[in-house]
């Protein structure tokens, strides 16, 4: 047993190294400001209170959660299909089809991003199908259109795999009760395939939204900088203008935001119970 523990001691020295320090350093550069000298830092809120009655930056943190909630939509819209059609496939063919899924997170997000300005450009491939039926050249790149899509790219096999993952563990004799029980497809779906998927959405929900909301490269490879989000100005303030105090205190805004959506989808994410009684 002392064996496992000392295992367990590299991992933890690699935690507070490289997640608790670096988040009380964070803590520490939003409640404080420098003194005359560097021993003598000052207690203070001007760096939340600047944050909030700067309608600016409040207006950014508005668009970067509207930005994160319609990538979560639109990938439910799109993954739930998808992942119903893979789980009800034979189980050779879900592996197959799980590996055409993970294949693109296999490539750098970064290279993945950036090969969609080449598409979306105004003499990229999409422009140049719809040249051949005479429309065009239509401007699909720095537009909120772009900036969903690349969004919806780079995270929609997370929210695939989160539901495939919920369907393909379910008790197909619920399915088998609710046909005896005389209830049509779409009773079945709605009542005993959905409720039971529930979790592997939650979870999906969880795995998109937080990295959407807080993204900050696909804003500006696909955004072209008109669609500044709230990762971009955590961004600059750290590199460009050396505001590290108030660039702290928007990334423990942030990190509230996202314990605070954490809680909330846990408390949502209870494997419902399905009764023979309510179909």
């Amino acid at each position: 047993m002392k064996n496992f523990k000392s295992m367990a001691y590299p991992y933890i020295l690699w935690s507070i190294a490289l997640i608790a320090l670096p988040m009380v350093l964070i803590v520490v550069y939003a409640f404080t400001k420098e003194g005359n000298s560097v021993i003598n830092i000052q207690f203070t809120l001007d760096n939340f209170a600047r944050f909030f009655s700067d309608r600016v930056f409040f207006n950014v943190l508005k668009r970067s959660l509207y930005i994160a909630v319609m990538t979560t939509v639109v990938c439910i819209l799109l993954g739930y299909p998808f992942a119903y059609i893979i789980a009800r496939m034979k189980p050779r063919s879900q592996v197959v089809m799980v590996f055409i899924v993970t294949i693109p997170t296999w490539i750098n997000m970064l290279v993945r991003t950036y090969a969609w300005r080449g598409i979306l450009d105004k003499s990229g491939i999409i422009n140049s199908i719809l040249g051949l039926v005479g429309i065009g050249p239509v401007k699909l790149l720095e537009t909120g259109f772009a900036l969903i899509l690349g969004m919806v790219y780079n995270f929609i096999p997370f929210m695939i795999l989160q539901i495939y993952n919920s369907l393909s563990k379910m008790d197909y004799s619920y399915i088998e009760a609710a046909s005896d029980l005389g209830a049509d497809r779409l009773q079945t779906f709605l009542r005993v395939v959905l409720p039971l998927s529930i979790p592997g959405v939650i979870s999906g929900i969880t795995l998109v939204f937080l990295p959407a909301v807080s993204s900050f490269f696909i804003p500006k490879l696909l955004g072209g900088g008109q669609y500044v989000l709230i990762g971009n100005v955590i961004e600059n303030q750290f590199l460009t203008s050396g505001d590290w105090g108030f660039g702290s205190a928007i990334s423990l805004i942030m990190a509230i935001i996202i314990i605070i959506s954490m809680h909330i989808t846990k408390k949502l994410d209870k494997a419902p119970s399905v009764e023979g009684g309510d179909i």
